[in-house]
């Protein structure tokens, strides 16, 4: 994938299964499109995703990012030991990966995605995890249904409306639910998406919130991923309705040597990858 001189990171990887007539530009995109563009992007890619990353995702590990911060040690939804007999909702939860690891723990997690074929990956691994395939916007579960919501790397980059995203995992925990989940470090977006020393210079306003979308010949998209700043991300949070705890920004780990997209160990020496934010509902 070209990108030019956009380069905004995408959630852990995004090389266009359309192949290199797909453009790539700044533009911007609403709820629908970029719903309808991430099924679709997800739906062609999950085999080619799991295959190359499956391996660093485990079946059955908590991973917050490519730097490799595992829940193990990281305990960002509290203690091992209290996850006992929570009800978790994992949203874009792909594989299921993380859900496993907390049903090992004794958490009785559901987790859900956007995509059918990413849903199909967690059934092919197995397990005795609830799937549920549906949009983060529009959560089906009543009021009050969930202690704990988590998501690494899921929905809420992709989504064009973010806030409602919050407001819905509000509903749906009761009143001290943590919701912690994990995207794309925002001073990323500053940068080129390359693992290298090019990937080092900024190319772009860090300020410049025009969504990145891949589109098609016809201008269709189909892949899209919305930028939102620091501060942005806080806000978006608070509006929600929920109390930020904590903001990890994991650094690079000298055990890591792999690169994953824009993601490296020289890139992660330096400059930020992700940002985890740890919210509570009052």
């Amino acid at each position: 994938m070209n990108q030019e001189d956009y380069a905004p990171e995408d959630a852990y990887d995004a090389e266009s299964a359309t192949g290199d007539d797909a453009e790539a530009t700044r533009r911007d995109a609403g709820e629908a499109e970029s719903s309808r563009a991430s099924r679709g992007w997800w739906d062609r890619n999950a085999d080619d995703y799991q295959s190359e990353h499956g391996a660093f995702l485990g079946d059955d590990r908590f991973v917050w990012g490519p730097e490799g911060l595992d829940e193990e040690q990281a305990a960002l939804l509290g203690p091992a030991a209290s996850l006992k007999d929570k009800d978790v909702l994992e949203i874009g939860a792909g594989a299921a990966q993380c859900s496993r690891w907390l049903a090992a723990r004794g958490a009785r997690p559901v987790a859900l995605d956007l995509s059918h074929r990413q849903l199909q990956h967690a059934l092919r691994i197995g397990g005795e995890v609830p799937l549920v395939e549906a949009d983060a916007g529009r959560l089906p579960f009543r009021d009050g249904s969930f202690d704990l919501a988590c998501s690494a790397y899921g929905a809420v980059p992709f989504v064009a409306d973010p806030v409602n995203v919050m407001r819905e995992v509000h509903r749906v925990l009761r009143p001290g639910g943590r919701w912690v989940f994990s995207v794309t470090h925002p001073l990323r977006w500053a940068f080129p998406d390359e693992p290298g020393p090019e990937g080092l210079s900024v190319a772009a306003s860090y300020f410049d919130r025009t969504p990145y979308v891949e589109q098609d010949e016809q201008g269709r998209a189909v892949y899209v991923e919305h930028h939102r700043t620091l501060g942005d991300r806080v806000r978006d949070v608070v509006a929600g309705g929920f109390r930020l705890l904590d903001l990890v920004e994991p650094e690079w780990p000298a055990w890591n040597t792999q690169e994953w997209g824009g993601w490296s160990p020289l890139r992660g020496n330096l400059i930020p990858g992700t940002a985890i934010f740890v919210c509570e509902r009052d």
